[in-house]
């Protein structure tokens, strides 16, 4: 596991908002794949830091692998 700014490189990327957020839609977590990783970061603060992981150990995050 790595963090990468999220910057013009991941700005293509399609992000997806967690669909367990509050009422409020405040305290939110997005996700986006490319290629060999999934890329998560905070919904607020969309040009901030990322968590980078191999598609793997996101599998295994959410009970898929």
């Amino acid at each position: 596991m790595d963090t990468a700014r999220s910057t013009a490189v991941a700005s293509h990327l399609g992000w997806l908002r967690c669909s367990y957020s509050g009422a409020e839609g405040g305290d939110c977590v997005e996700v986006a794949a490319d290629a060999g990783t999934v890329r998560i970061r905070d919904s607020t603060s969309a040009t901030g830091p990322a968590v980078r992981v191999s598609r793997e150990a996101w599998a295994g995050f959410v009970g898929k692998a």
